[in-house]
């Protein structure tokens, strides 16, 4: 069975106008995908998939985000072109990668081995969880190409740095990571929250060299202050930013299986981001446990293909 399965064509919206273009008419789709020959391929940005909530599940968590990659790639694909941009994107999506026929760890090793080929290509890429599990896939992969030059910022209610005694799950990302590359790399816990944490998962994270921002600090400083004080003599480093989709308002990101009516705010997220994206190396961006099921309106994917639609033009426009 192939570990790669590309996207239905149907996902690829158009009008048929030429006055009208829709990202879905920008896209590349493969239908068979060998990484050896990624490097090759022209792209801006490159899309890929991870359908899979098993480790939510691991973690007692409500299943539903191995739907996220096909309905956050509905509504990005319906977008049009960002107001100021001067050409079109070219996206290459490399449809979803997934074989359950394989155990987790297997899985996140095939995620890992992808994006750090990605990574090592110089290649700007957008990861569509599933489960959070999936940021040490594209943690990892990116810091196996970048570590000593590189900066993880995760923006999260929770710590996500849970042991692995007990197997690997979407709360154990960041203990990974942390226990693989500490001491090359510097990452941040951005949006945490007082009711969602352990004090000892704080401390080992700080002892790590985690830097630590707490919703309250978020709330009277300012998302963005707290950013560009934390890249200060950092901005010349390869970034990834993991966006565990619970790091917003319930009001505004419903859908996912831990929401609180606290957290951050679309508004100042996107500021962030585009702050972010034209100062610093952005290399890539992972959006994890949108779940559409619990999700209202479609509000929840709707945001994570906002978010997406903002890292595409900023780097566009960038470039």
């Amino acid at each position: 069975m192939s570990w790669f399965h590309p996207i239905d064509k149907h996902l690829l919206f158009t009008k048929n106008d030429k006055e009208d273009p829709r990202l879905g008419e920008c896209v590349q789709r493969l239908e068979k995908v060998e990484l050896q020959a990624l490097p090759e391929i022209e792209s801006d940005i490159v899309i890929l998939g991870f359908p899979d909530d098993e480790g939510i599940a691991l973690n007692g968590g409500r299943p539903g985000a191995q739907n996220a990659p096909r309905e956050i790639r509905t509504y990005l694909y319906k977008m049009t072109p960002h107001l100021e941009s001067t050409s079109l994107p070219k996206i290459l999506d490399l449809g979803d990668i997934s074989d359950k026929e394989k155990d987790l760890p297997a899985r996140h090793e095939k995620a890992r081995e992808t994006v750090r080929t990605l990574a090592m290509a110089k290649k700007r890429w957008i990861s569509l969880g599933g489960g959070h599990d999936y940021g040490y896939c594209d943690g990892a992969g990116f810091l196996d190409a970048h570590k000593g030059d590189a900066v993880l910022i995760n923006f999260d209610a929770h710590m996500d740095v849970r042991p692995t005694d007990k197997g690997f799950n979407s709360g154990t990302p960041f203990h990974r990571v942390l226990s693989e590359f500490s001491g090359s790399v510097d990452f941040a816990e951005i949006g945490i929250q007082n009711q969602c944490n352990s004090k000892t998962h704080i401390a080992w994270a700080k002892s790590k060299g985690a830097e630590i921002f707490s919703l309250d600090e978020i709330n009277e400083q300012g998302l963005l202050p707290v950013l560009k004080d934390f890249m200060q003599n950092k901005k010349t480093k390869k970034v990834f930013l993991s966006v565990d989709i619970d790091a917003f308002t319930s009001n505004e990101a419903p859908g996912c299986s831990q929401s609180w009516t606290t957290g951050l705010l679309t508004k100042d997220f996107l500021e962030a981001l585009t702050w972010l994206i034209q100062n610093c190396d952005v290399r890539g961006l992972g959006i994890y446990e949108v779940s559409p099921p619990l999700d209202q309106d479609n509000r929840t994917s709707k945001l994570a293909a906002l978010i997406a639609h903002n890292f595409i033009f900023n780097q566009l426009r960038k470039a």
